[in-house]
């Protein structure tokens, strides 16, 4: 998990992992693997994880490929 400073995340959208597993249309397990394998950072909170909306738009830029 990366920490955040005082700045970041105070007007970030969070999601619940359901949500991003939902918006990628894959498992929630598959999300939690992401998490910690730390190619997609999140927060803790008590037992659940949140991402950051912004976080999830980069992920998925990141691994933007062009076919043909």
């Amino acid at each position: 998990m990366i920490p955040l400073t005082r700045d970041e995340g105070t007007s970030a959208r969070y999601l619940t992992v359901r949500e991003v597993a939902g918006t990628l249309r894959v498992s929630n397990m598959t999300v939690y693997r992401l998490i910690n394998a730390g190619e997609l950072p999140a927060v803790r909170i008590g037992k659940s994880f949140r991402l950051r909306e912004d976080d999830v738009n980069s992920y998925l830029s990141e691994r933007y490929t062009q076919a043909g």
